[in-house]
């Protein structure tokens, strides 16, 4: 089968091919088991149309945080707050493979080095763009941003929305989940009541 690799970001065409077949070999044994007529006109191309979809929601396993972090460092004598906030991003919770999504708002103090700031909402998206829990993300996102550029401090603050508690289970569909993380000079309440201060103003 043809098919179409604009999705792939690493690896060789005949690894993507080979991982789309299979995926959808599977997806279309679980359409059977549901009780559905794969042949059907509405779902003769669903198992690929899931498979790409799925290839591109998962991207974040073939990307390297730390070398887009990495790509874009400038030596520079600022030793302030930078912030990125309201950064979207959706995710896959890996317990029920549902969508969570929302917004994530990073800062960091720079040590001798700063990044690009397109390059934190990038290493954001790598890491959502994984099966994810949301409390993993959050530290994921700050550990990596600590480790490559080695600040006084990160900070990240993640409001979600969770698919799995609005469309199933307890069907909650106004409840936000917010999560933190944060490291060196955060560690002190005031740098963080500051950062706090500075996302919540005018949103």
């Amino acid at each position: 089968m043809n098919i179409d690799n604009t999705a792939v970001n690493s690896g060789s065409t005949q690894e993507y091919d080979e991982k789309m077949e299979q995926l959808m070999f599977h997806y279309k044994e679980i359409l059977k088991l549901l009780g559905e007529d794969t042949e059907r006109e509405g779902l003769v191309k669903t198992p690929l149309r899931v498979s790409k979809a799925m290839q591109f929601l998962t991207r974040g396993y073939n990307q390297n945080p730390e070398e887009i972090i990495k790509g874009a460092m400038f030596r520079e004598d600022y030793r302030q707050m930078v912030i990125v906030k309201d950064i979207d991003f959706y995710s896959m919770c890996e317990h029920h493979m549902l969508p969570f999504f929302g917004k994530a708002h990073v800062a960091y103090i720079p040590n001798k080095y700063i990044t690009g700031l397109s390059k934190i909402p990038r290493v954001v998206d790598v890491f959502a763009r994984r099966l994810q829990v949301q409390e993993r993300l959050t530290m994921q996102i700050k550990e990596c941003i600590q480790e490559t550029l080695n600040p006084l401090g990160v900070m990240v603050v993640i409001e979600a929305q969770h698919m799995c508690m609005q469309m199933r289970g307890i069907e909650k569909q106004n409840s936000i989940t917010t999560t933190s993380d944060f490291s060196g000079a955060f560690a002190e309440l005031k740098t963080r009541e500051e950062f706090i201060n500075l996302i919540r103003k005018n949103s």
